[in-house]
């Protein structure tokens, strides 16, 4: 991540009574005190020395001090008192303005609106390894305080394409994000709110202060406990709205797709098959080399089984490695490697526990060496790895691109193999230099950033190091440095910011966050994936050049336009192409001057999953009493007349879903029961709307339940549209004497 690795996890209180549960120890903060490449945005600190000694921040917005000198109290203080207010130092939140778009939500935020609730603003880069551990834990969070909690994700690009809010909205679909994101291209919301790295969370709490703020990656357990610690409060206090909210998000409007943001392909020219990570599908599809679909790997749902073809489960799956019928995989969000046995059509786990690692094997959780025979490994599946994101066989050897940790690790596959670092001293740098440390961390090695991609020509390895838009060389011989083909490595600053789209020679050559490398025929093949490109380098001279690709993000074959293409292979003379944002393969015949084309995989659909089996529910609906009425049926039917009556300014939420369920008391009654019991759409989206029932008997009486689910907003502020339900109960007679056919079921929304 841009971090220091010391720092994976700290939540800094600005000083209060919250006690340790809100402030964390590094989990390496004992390894070493050298410093290090973080990936802080190169700026410079426009601060200032008041004559009492606080340092602020020039424009005001932000006072440095809470950030960097306050610390939580004593943990032996315990809970604050019942009136203590938890947070003694607080400050006004800035507001949110200053972002180009906002994603995910009809419109913009101001956090007025969003009063009576905790908001984390996540602020995040979509390249960044570390912003993407992060996102599963906030959505934990968003489950389990629906009501309470709101998230808000600040991107504030690293790279130039990453300013753009078309591709930013791509992240999101691919991340699956559920909460509103601003398109913070200029940083003005990072500098208000003195951001230095990412990922960074900031806490501002109901009362709309800024409270709390975390620099690193931390866990649900972490964020679950500061709630839970501090919430009580400001239930006592009323300062809560629980009123449900709803978002526009993008996934609602997304469109179905065979396949969905592939990561990876692998080619294999001596059986004809086409393996592709089909990412988001969470599976493995397997193709012959004209697109003929063969089967699928994977049941589509996300998860960590074992098993057969059909009942195998992954978790956004990337690079592979194939071996004969064996086909290894990176199981990058389950933190595993799985192995796919081709004849039996069986997957089996080979690696990792299913939990993120965070460190090397042998270094404990308070960060004490434990080497074994001045070895850094373990067994495999008692190792804890963290987002592998592509393989390479060599020998009897599994290499892997360990993208968390930012090293190359090696493991066997003899019987009673082991696994851990093969190359880099863990620090997110582009340096070159012998292996591996004698010591985690330790400085004059050669370190990686976020590497992404893997190929060989039997004596190297080759790694698409993306995070420092670069292509390094490791041989498989320990004894011999690692060396950059082409990138920053020869620069003495700024190596993790120094990109762009330049052909050349040398220290001239320029690469945007480059995801992958295939070596054929002694060129290596690159995908500049935020290039929208792909390029070959000549690896003896150092050359690099444009083989395919306008620049410009887009899905033409003439001339050949990619969407961040993430995934390379090569079989019977053509280059296949994971072409991630354009949910495709695409292919590049070499032998016909670099012609490009859409493979079609015929037959294949998106995974139909199980839908899950949720009962309509209308949690804190206010119930109305409707008095007893006597209707005529009119061409067969009854009308119920909803009057919604909604706060001054506000409208019904044109873009959300407006249902409702017709219960009755008792089995049997006039109103048909065909329609009964089914979640109904309304029939126009609008405050007023007639509800239908048809009868079958012209006498009778049925005790109604009518529920209804609605969304809102303000005029002129939709990016925040509020929830709400009632439930009106009518007593009704049917009679052919009754003088009105029609009901009202008026409501007050307050």
């Amino acid at each position: 991540m841009l971090f220091d690795h010391r720092s994976r996890c700290r939540l800094t209180l600005f000083r209060g009574p919250v006690g340790a549960v809100v402030l964390l120890a590094s989990l390496l903060a004992q390894t070493t005190n050298a410093a290090e490449p973080s990936s802080e945005r190169p700026r410079t600190l426009r601060a200032s020395t008041s004559q009492a000694g606080t340092l602020r921040a020039a424009d005001g917005s932000v006072d440095r001090a809470r950030y960097y000198l306050a610390q939580a109290a004593d943990p032996a203080e315990g809970a604050p008192a019942a009136d203590e207010h938890p947070f003694a130092q607080k400050y006004k939140a800035p507001a949110l303005d200053g972002g180009v778009a906002w994603i995910n939500t009809a419109g913009p935020i101001d956090l007025k609106q969003l009063r009576g609730k905790f908001v984390l603003l996540d602020f995040w880069t979509y390249c960044c390894i570390n912003c993407m551990h992060i996102l599963p834990e906030l959505k934990k969070l968003e489950h389990a305080y629906p009501n309470e909690v709101v998230v808000i994700g600040v991107h504030s690009a690293k790279f130039e394409t990453e300013q753009d809010s078309k591709n930013i909205e791509e992240a999101v679909l691919r991340y699956e994000i559920e909460h509103p994101v601003v398109n913070d291209a200029a940083h003005k919301i990072w500098d208000k709110f003195e951001v230095q790295s990412w990922p960074t969370l900031c806490v501002i709490d109901p009362e709309g202060n800024l409270v709390a703020r975390n620099s690193g990656e931390i866990d649900f357990e972490t964020l679950d406990k500061f709630i839970k610690k501090v919430l009580p409060y400001y239930q006592r206090k009323g300062l809560l709205d629980p009123t449900p909210l709803r978002f526009e998000l993008a996934s609602f409007k997304a469109e179905t797709t065979p396949l969905r943001f592939p990561g990876k392909v692998l080619a294999d020219e001596k059986s004809d098959r086409l393996f592709i990570a089909d990412s988001n599908h969470n599976r493995i599809v397997i193709a012959k080399l004209d697109g003929t679909l063969v089967e699928t790997i994977g049941s589509g749902q996300i998860g960590k089984t074992d098993g057969s073809f059909a009942s195998a489960t992954f978790d956004h799956p990337q690079g592979m490695a194939l071996v004969k019928d064996t086909l290894y995989v990176a199981d990058t969000e389950n933190h595993l490697l799985r192995e796919v046995d081709l004849k039996t059509k069986q997957v089996l786990t080979i690696a990792g526990t299913g939990k993120q690692g965070h460190g090397w094997p042998g270094l404990d959780e308070v960060g004490t060496p434990r080497k074994t025979k001045n070895r850094w490994v373990g067994p495999p599946l008692k190792t804890a790895i963290n987002s592998p994101w592509a393989l390479w066989v060599q020998g009897r050897d599994l290499y892997i691109a360990m993208a968390g940790p930012h090293q190359i690790w090696r493991m066997s596959l003899t019987k009673n193999g082991e696994i851990g670092p093969f190359a880099g001293n863990g620090r997110e740098d582009i340096v070159d230099g012998p292996h591996l440390p004698p010591m985690p961390f330790e400085p004059g090695f050669a370190s990686f950033a976020q590497p992404s991609g893997l190929t060989s020509d039997g004596k190297l390895l080759y790694v698409a190091d993306s995070e420092g838009s670069s292509i390094r060389a490791v041989p498989f011989n320990i004894n011999q440095d690692v060396t950059t083909v082409i990138g920053t490595s020869w620069q003495p600053g700024a190596r993790l910011f120094t990109f762009g789209d330049v052909d050349g020679q040398g220290e001239r050559v320029r690469l945007q966050h480059a995801l992958d490398v295939l070596f054929h025929d002694g060129a290596l093949y690159v995908a500049d994936t935020y290039n929208n490109k792909i390029k070959v380098i000549d690896p003896k001279k150092a050359t690099c050049r444009t083989l395919v690709g306008t620049g410009k993000a887009g899905a033409e074959d003439s001339p050949g336009e990619f969407d961040e293409p993430a995934g390379l292979a090569y079989a019977g003379g053509k280059l296949y192409v994971a072409d991630t944002n354009n949910h495709a393969i695409r292919t590049i015949d070499l032998k016909r001057g670099n012609q490009v084309s859409t493979l079609e995989i015929k037959g294949l659909a998106a995974p139909e999953l199980p839908k899950p089996s949720v009962q309509p529910s209308f949690p804190g609906a206010t119930e109305v009493d409707v008095a007893a009425t006597t209707l005529k049926p009119a061409d067969g039917k009854l009308s119920l007349q909803v009057a919604l009556t909604l706060p001054a300014g506000f409208k019904i939420n044109p873009d959300a879903p407006l249902r409702y369920l017709v219960e009755a008391e008792s089995p049997k009654g006039p109103v048909s029961r065909e329609v009964l019991g089914k979640l109904t759409d309304a029939t126009e989206r609008a405050t007023n709307f007639a509800i239908d029932l048809p009868v079958s008997a012209q006498n009778g009486a049925d005790n109604l339940k009518i529920s209804l689910a609605y969304y809102y907003c303000a005029k002129g502020a939709e990016g925040v549209c509020k929830a709400g339900s009632v439930i009106w109960k009518v007593p009704v007679k049917v009679s052919p004497d009754a003088a009105e056919s029609t009901v009202a079921l008026p409501y007050e929304v307050r």
